[in-house]
């Protein structure tokens, strides 16, 4: 008897992993909304989340908490945007990958500013931000298979801060803001680089290598996980810090190319899918870094 109690609980928890490990994302906005270049996203202290390319490539969308899409702002001509970070409460930044910018737009206004040009760009992909505002940015040479990645100070000069890499896109800062972990869609490397306090970058190291699929877009949980778009794959795959794949979430979409975290306590996921032209949302067992972030920021007057 013992014995069979014993085989039902591991059972049990075996079919419970099981379970876990299959989590199903669904549609949150209507689909066809957005061009093959839908990217972002990023989310608001409202629970609205920001996309780019929407009906037309040079767009900004805004997503209420219901899933209505509708117009926030148009790039200048020869913008286009790809991925969105908040800096602040009322403030976002911008990855403008066809002209080598990073814009910079205020909420309440919607006026739209250049915070960085920078023509050795390639073509500026994903950012990540610290609390103090060092803005990190991935920079692809897709041609070529090679890429890089920028550091920009919170005063807006743009310094190459790693060089030699591989298709470089998605990018994030670990919670204790000490590491920095950037992926490559091509050669799907995800590493890790100490970051110094004044925005250098150093001991790369490799966290782990996928043997399928292309990656995109990345963000990290409050704990350090790694929530990675598997563009082409139809998934996200979780990371632990230490680069043990933790679970996959399974998307209704192939090509998943973001993610940011929002909802009213942080777990809800929003991703951005290129082949349905929509965002699909699922719920995740850890509140997300940048959603705490931006906690953060609301409490400062």
């Amino acid at each position: 008897m013992k014995i069979n109690i014993l085989q039902a609980i591991i059972l049990l928890i075996i079919c419970s992993c099981s379970a876990y490990a299959q989590t199903v994302s669904k549609n949150f906005s209507a689909q066809g909304e957005f061009t093959n270049n839908c990217e972002g996203p990023a989310v608001d202290s409202e629970g609205n989340v920001y996309a780019v390319n929407f009906a037309r490539d040079g767009t900004i969308a805004v997503v209420n908490k219901r899933g209505k899409t509708s117009f926030f702002t148009t790039l200048p001509k020869g913008s286009t945007g790809n991925g969105i970070r908040f800096g602040d409460k009322n403030t976002f930044y911008v990855a403008d990958f066809t002209g080598h910018n990073i814009l910079k737009v205020d909420l309440i206004t919607r006026n739209l500013s250049v915070f960085v040009n920078e023509p050795k760009m390639n073509q500026p992909n994903d950012l990540a931000i610290t609390a103090k505002g060092h803005i990190y940015c991935s920079d692809p040479n897709w041609k070529e298979g090679t890429g890089q990645v920028w550091h920009v100070s919170p005063e807006g000069k743009a310094t190459l801060a790693a060089e030699n890499m591989g298709t470089t896109n998605g990018i994030d800062v670990s919670p204790d803001e000490k590491t920095l972990y950037v992926n490559e869609s091509v050669q799907r490397n995800v590493w890790a680089f100490d970051i110094a306090p004044d925005g250098k970058l150093s001991n790369k190291r490799l966290v782990h290598q996928f043997s399928d699929g292309g990656l995109d877009g990345m963000r990290c949980d409050v704990l350090g996980n790694l929530y990675i778009a598997r563009h082409g794959k139809g998934e996200v795959a979780v990371l632990s810090p230490d680069g043990k794949i933790i679970q996959t979430i399974k998307t209704l979409g192939q090509k998943v190319s973001n993610i940011c975290f929002g909802g009213k306590n942080g777990k809800t996921c929003y991703i951005t899918l290129q082949d349905t032209g929509c965002l699909e949302t699922f719920k995740a067992k850890n509140a997300g870094r940048e959603w705490a972030m931006m906690k953060a920021y609301e409490t400062v007057k």
